[in-house]
């Protein structure tokens, strides 16, 4: 069967460089919140990882959030450890999985994630590829092939970020 109707353009895509124990990127959750109130799926968020070597969880807590989104909740997840970064600071790896159990997730395949390491591939790949484009703290943002860094200040990035997005958007209309 030949289908000749143009392919659906793509919506924008925000990658939001992040990691689970840093209060910066707490604090960036009301941006990120408000982000998806303006645009809806107008506007694809995607979380990538960024573990930061200060923070002794950062890696095992990426790996939790990819477990996550396997079992369908990944922002749901990042957001609850992102709420509760002291606890993670605290008590660690058995925080990742008690978060899990509080959001009704299999916290008993969280816990084999972490040992078994099925997801580190997909964090090693974020971060490389983060250094790669120049990251080197987090929050950072990265649409329309403009890095934004978020993890020195982050006054004006939201605005920054409805800025190009509202662009890409009317450009994507244009074209529609």
């Amino acid at each position: 069967m030949n289908d000749s109707s143009p392919a659906p353009l793509a919506v924008p895509v925000l990658d939001v460089w992040c990691e689970l124990q840093c209060p910066d990127c707490r604090s960036a959750l009301d941006d990120l919140r408000a982000l998806r109130a303006r645009y809806g799926d107008r506007l694809e968020l995607r979380l990538r990882h960024f573990p930061l070597e200060k923070h002794k969880h950062a890696f095992a807590a990426a790996q939790a959030a990819e477990e996550a989104a396997e079992q369908g909740q990944g922002w749901p997840y990042v957001e609850a450890v992102l709420g509760r970064v002291e606890e993670l600071d605290r008590k660690g790896e058995p925080f990742l999985v008690e978060v899990a159990r509080e959001l009704g997730l299999d916290a008993e395949e969280f816990d084999t994630a972490l040992i078994d390491g099925r997801h580190i591939l997909i964090v090693d790949a974020d971060q490389a590829e983060g250094k790669a484009i120049g990251v080197t703290g987090t929050p950072t943002y990265v649409i329309g092939g403009e890095r934004l860094d978020g993890n020195k200040s982050q006054k004006g990035l939201r605005e920054r970020v409805e800025e190009i997005a509202d662009r890409l958007l009317a450009e994507r209309e244009q074209e529609g």
